[in-house]
């Protein structure tokens, strides 16, 4: 990897998410408004395609949950039992994108299982390679909603 390619990769890396759609304001979490919070340790987490292959190993991860960082969240209806319509997009620089409902982040255990990182591979989030990125620690095959370089969360409604 060539110094130039290091200096590009650097410039592009993204420092903040924007939290958008069916809520009653948009939001933005930063580096400093995430790094805020307490960290959980994670530890090791392989990383694996679709057929369950590995991919690579983030070491000595900490995060926190993503549910800490959207509990706040006002969502565009009147009644909760509307809640169950609502699902999030994750969507990362390069256009990948990944769902959660809201009753898998806020009404499962599952939801307490998925991070954005904070440390990983000894490095802080403002020095990852990957930048902002979310992980679901109980997936079976991780790759799948391992997003790296977030950008955003749609917040949407099923129509």
């Amino acid at each position: 990897m060539s110094i130039g390619f290091v200096a590009q990769a650097w410039a592009q890396q993204n420092k903040s998410i924007s939290v958008t759609g069916e809520i009653n304001s948009e939001i933005v979490l930063d580096w400093e408004l995430i790094s805020a919070h307490e960290v959980e340790e994670i530890g090791d987490f392989s990383i694996t395609n679709h057929l369950g292959e590995p991919r690579g190993v983030l070491q000595s991860a900490k995060g926190v949950p993503i549910t800490i960082l959207l509990k706040d969240l006002v969502f565009n209806t009147p009644s909760p039992k509307q809640l169950s319509e609502f699902y999030f997009v994750f969507e990362a620089e390069d256009g990948y994108k990944v769902v959660f409902s809201w009753n898998e982040l806020f009404n499962n255990p599952l939801g307490d299982k998925v991070y954005l990182v904070t440390f990983a591979n000894g490095k802080p989030m403002e020095e990852m390679e990957d930048s902002i990125l979310v992980i679901s620690k109980t997936d079976i095959r991780t790759g799948r909603r391992h997003v790296k370089n977030l950008v955003k969360i749609h917040v949407k409604r099923v129509p």
